[in-house]
């Protein structure tokens, strides 16, 4: 699948976000939020009345992430950056 990684300047070389091509009509943005812990993030999102939609993956030599939703069913993910991830 098509990916592209958008820079926007920062102070170091890594990708400041990404965009891919809908898989489907009704896919919808999905916004990232970077957190010092994935799991951490989505316990609490689940303790807030939130859902986890697409529990921790890893993206190799990058980090983690994690697909949500809230209680009026917007979707966001976390992002934990972590160049150890496998």
């Amino acid at each position: 699948m098509p990916y592209w990684h958008i820079d926007t300047g920062g102070a170091d070389a890594s990708p400041d976000g990404g965009m891919m091509e809908r898989q489907s009509p009704q896919q919808p943005i999905t916004n990232y939020i970077m957190v010092a812990s994935v799991d951490q993030a989505a316990a609490k999102v689940q303790k807030l009345g939130g859902k986890i939609i697409m529990q921790k993956s890893a993206v190799p030599y990058m980090g983690y992430f994690a697909v949500c939703q809230d209680t009026e069913n917007n979707v966001f993910a976390v992002w934990e950056r972590n160049e150890k991830a496998s």
